[in-house]
């Protein structure tokens, strides 16, 4: 289960689902699974220079050097924030371009933000 799929929050929601009420048992494995995506240093600043790069996109060539971590590394890690529902990948020529999911961390946000 993704991140996109824990919960949708409507403009007309009064407080953060976290302070309203308890979180049903398969969305708090879910909200953990993302989570755990995020709880990693590398994974945090690869996904901080997607989201801060032009058009919240990056070339995998690109991320490889400011992480200093070889190239499988870093696609692995990548592969996590995709599955996680943070980056959306396309394909171009031999690249992997990763972009950053429009609203991922508005949701995120969303659920510890009360209002």
């Amino acid at each position: 289960m993704t991140m996109l799929e824990i919960t949708d929050i409507s403009a007309s929601t009064c407080c953060a689902p976290l302070v309203r009420e308890p979180l049903p048992v398969e969305e708090a494995a879910a909200l953990a699974h993302t989570m755990k995506a995020l709880a990693d240093p590398a994974r945090l600043r690869l996904l901080s220079i997607v989201a801060s790069s032009e058009g919240h996109e990056a070339c995998v060539c690109d991320l490889i050097e400011p992480v200093g971590l070889s190239q499988p590394t870093v696609s692995h890690h990548l592969k996590i924030l995709t599955e996680a529902g943070f980056l959306s990948r396309s394909k171009r020529g031999t690249w992997a371009y990763y972009a950053l999911v429009p609203g991922a961390l508005d949701r995120l946000a969303a659920l510890f933000t009360a209002v």
